[in-house]
């Protein structure tokens, strides 16, 4: 496993090994499912609790003991696990009256995997410490697939001496593990990666539905991509089911739109405009009020096609001047506006209570 960026230190944390360290693991969805299933393969004592006890009955059917609580699973393990859905169940799961931080005291470590806000992980951070145990945030970069593969990359910050003792079943879980520095680093790397990821699926749509409605086949964009300059793992992985319309979640839509949500109110408070992130967040948002959060992100694709649809129906009058005449970054405001308007028009129609 490649590890970036780490220094040679040493460790108050006995270095986490099979058959000699007990793990914990809270949230078995999608990802803590693969993530887990491969600690036990690799032969760790693995603990495990989830919300939904009966997700976690196929791990225990391979070997895992169920914890009651995220304390029990806590005071159980040496190193705890945790991959979570955003950021409010990422602090109950931690902090709650039977939380992870109840199970913990010194010499015991808590790695987050889960993606959150940076202040959030930093008050997970300060409980987590209080109790004398370390702590290290670790969200992944990766989906279902690599999950199964263990070749999720972890973006890590926080306590090194946590990060150097964890490394065995990082390298179990994944193909490589950045050490970032203090508490919300890799919080913000997470987001900074996701904000992208999430503008580029969004750009994909958008340009397959552009090539269909050009005349172009599909297929033949998804081929030309793959053998250009923007060549991207994602466009040839994600790409025939889209144009199947085969949306099976690895990465939810809604998880998406969270990590595009947190990235905006992270691009406020450092004063960085992200008006492609912004307008790819309300495509999002569009898919989550079409009962789509459940589906994988790529099916953004039904939304995108879905507005062209309704664009097509509706006459347009001839513009009043040319807008490849206009500043590029102009044009390409007037597009964003009007995207806004149209989404708006739309929410309120739905809810007229919404405010201007």
């Amino acid at each position: 496993m490649r590890q970036c960026r780490s220094q040679v230190r040493a460790s108050a944390l006995p270095p986490a090994q099979p058959g000699q360290t007990s793990l914990g693991f809270a949230g078995i969805g999608i990802m803590g499912l693969a993530m887990t299933r491969n600690l036990l393969k690799a032969g760790y004592e693995v603990h495990v609790w989830n919300r939904d006890a009966a997700k976690s009955a196929p791990l225990v059917a391979e070997g895992a003991q169920a914890a009651g609580s995220p304390k029990e699973l806590a005071a159980a393990a040496v190193y705890t696990f945790a991959m979570l859905s955003d950021p409010e169940a990422a602090e109950a799961v931690a902090m709650g009256p039977h939380g992870i931080v109840a199970g913990l005291s010194s010499g015991k470590g808590y790695v987050d995997v889960s993606t959150v806000d940076v202040a959030t992980s930093q008050r997970i951070a300060s409980a987590v410490r209080a109790t004398g145990a370390a702590y290290v945030e670790a969200p992944v970069s990766g989906s279902k697939k690599p999950a199964e593969d263990g070749k999720l990359i972890f973006l890590a910050a926080g306590d090194k001496e946590l990060f150097d003792a964890a490394q065995h079943p990082l390298s179990v879980m994944g193909k490589a593990s950045f050490y970032l520095g203090e508490v919300g680093m890799g919080a913000k790397m997470k987001l900074v990666v996701n904000m992208i990821m999430g503008s580029m699926m969004v750009a994909f749509a958008e340009g397959l539905s552009l090539a269909s409605k050009s005349g172009l086949e599909e297929k033949d964009v998804v081929e030309v991509l793959g053998l250009g300059a923007i060549a991207a793992p994602m466009f040839a992985m994600k790409g025939p089911s889209m144009l199947a319309g085969s949306f099976s979640p690895a990465f939810p839509l809604k998880h998406q739109q969270k990590d595009l949500r947190l990235a905006l109110a992270l691009g406020e408070e450092v004063s960085q405009p992200m008006p492609v992130a912004a307008a790819a967040n309300a495509t999002y948002l569009e898919g989550m009020h079409q009962g789509m959060g459940d589906l994988d992100f790529s099916a953004v694709m039904a939304v995108v096609l879905a507005a062209a649809a309704s664009e097509a129906a509706v006459p347009h009058p001839k513009a009043e001047f040319d807008t490849t005449l206009v500043c590029p970054v102009a044009a390409a405001r007037l597009s964003l506006k009007w995207f806004w308007l149209q989404l708006h028009q739309r929410q309120l129609s739905r809810n007229p209570s919404i405010e201007h």
